[in-house]
């Protein structure tokens, strides 16, 4: 039996001063989420203040016209009543769980670079070798994390989000905090990307992360891969 896997979804629902709603983006949840289920892994949800948490109506569709994975998830009352009631990041211990995910939606912007409690767990996380993943702007959760010695856990290592040119593209570069692209670069990040909203996923070492929307099915293939491999050499 290994220890449940994390995934740490953002709980901030105003996109800035637009009176828009956001929140998590349900895709980038549903779709890792039972790629990992679906292999026999137990996930657990947290989030910064813990409770429940709530998608980005632009990420949900009326039922039947979503990806499967969502659908699957809105028709999951388990699953569902777990985004209800999720932990606080910081009652999450490294030593409990074998690995962490970040799904994106815009409203990680706002919480996830705050929250000095998932700074510690994935900088522990990634310490320890186990898998550390993100997609799109679930990165923004990363950005503050720092390595034992106190560099940043993204310096040097091969990185993917959110691009600057894609939030340009959907207007919301001067709504965000800050650009996710540019905040990795500054902190030695060696950012890579494919073009405009085309899947891209890079894995260095046991850091995985993926672009945006179209990358969530590749990235949860990569994630359930290296846990699988973690889960062997456990065994050995």
């Amino acid at each position: 039996m290994t220890n449940p896997f994390l995934f740490v979804v953002t709980g901030h629902t105003e996109l800035g001063d637009t009176g828009r709603q956001t929140g998590f983006h349900f895709e980038e949840l549903s779709t890792p989420y039972y790629i990992l289920r679906d292999a026999g892994f137990e996930v657990i949800f947290a989030s910064p203040a813990g409770g429940e948490v709530k998608a980005d109506p632009g990420s949900l569709k009326p039922h039947g016209e979503n990806v499967n994975s969502v659908d699957r998830f809105l028709d999951d009352e388990k699953a569902m009543q777990a985004l209800k009631s999720t932990a606080r990041t910081d009652s999450i211990k490294a030593a409990e769980v074998s690995g962490i995910y970040l799904p994106g939606g815009h409203g990680t912007m706002w919480d996830l670079p705050k929250d000095t409690a998932l700074a510690k767990l994935v900088g522990e996380l990634d310490a320890a070798g186990k898998p550390v993943a993100a997609v799109c702007h679930g990165p923004a959760g990363l950005v503050e994390a720092k390595r034992p010695d106190g560099t940043p856990v993204v310096k040097g290592r091969r990185v993917n989000a959110f691009t600057d040119a894609e939030e340009r593209k959907v207007e919301l570069e001067d709504v965000v905090p800050f650009l996710l692209e540019a905040k990795l670069r500054e902190l030695g990040a060696e950012f890579e990307n494919a073009g405009l909203f085309e899947t891209h996923v890079v894995r260095d070492g046991n850091l995985i992360t993926g672009q945006n929307p179209a990358s969530a099915k590749r990235l949860g293939e990569a994630l359930r891969g290296a846990l699988l491999a973690s889960t062997r050499q456990a065994a050995e």
